[in-house]
């Protein structure tokens, strides 16, 4: 029953929904790389970077289908009210929602290699809600030619309510250090 619902999902539109930018601070928003750019983006400590999305019905499915997470919290309203106790139906997988994190990264450092992710998730998010996603570098260290940065993760649903909060560590290639 579970696989047809999902194939019916994924029958439907393959339409993807785009990540947009919301802003980035204290920083003015990197370069976003094009193939005539050479030069490596810039980023100091306390620069943030954000994006958001909204998880609909046909993402869940698809994450469902790839990760074999079939819990119904994620696919049967009913379920997910009743037994769940989600008072307004179905969520989104909480790793799919945390999946924004590493798309930060390398949508803004290409080649990047994310390393680590610690994860609290602190309230659910529901199929339709728009999503922010924040990651802010706390520390940078150059080792070689690479460069190791931590960072906090952050999600927030109509950029106020956190929903999920914690720390990455990614290995950028090449970077510019704004001072």
């Amino acid at each position: 029953m579970q696989t047809t619902r999902l194939r019916r999902f994924l029958s439907g539109s393959q339409s993807r929904f785009p990540i947009h930018h919301f802003s980035s601070s204290p920083s003015p928003p990197p370069v976003e790389p094009t193939p005539s750019s050479h030069s490596p983006p810039l980023l100091s400590i306390g620069h943030v970077l954000r994006f958001s999305r909204r998880f609909m019905d046909q993402d869940v499915a698809r994450f469902a289908e790839v990760t074999g997470d079939y819990n119904p919290v994620h696919l049967d309203s009913e379920f997910a009210t009743s037994v769940g106790g989600f008072d307004r139906g179905r969520v989104v997988h909480g790793m799919l929602v945390a999946s924004l994190f590493p798309s930060i990264i390398a949508s803004n450092f290409p080649g990047a290699v994310y390393v680590s992710q610690d994860l609290k998730f602190k309230l659910p998010v529901y199929i339709g809600d728009e999503v922010a996603a924040e990651v802010q570098a706390i520390s940078i260290r150059q080792i070689k030619k690479r460069f190791i940065v931590k960072l906090t993760t952050k999600c927030f649903t109509n950029e106020v309510h956190p929903v999920v909060d914690g720390e990455a560590i990614a290995v950028l290639p090449t970077l510019n250090l704004m001072k």
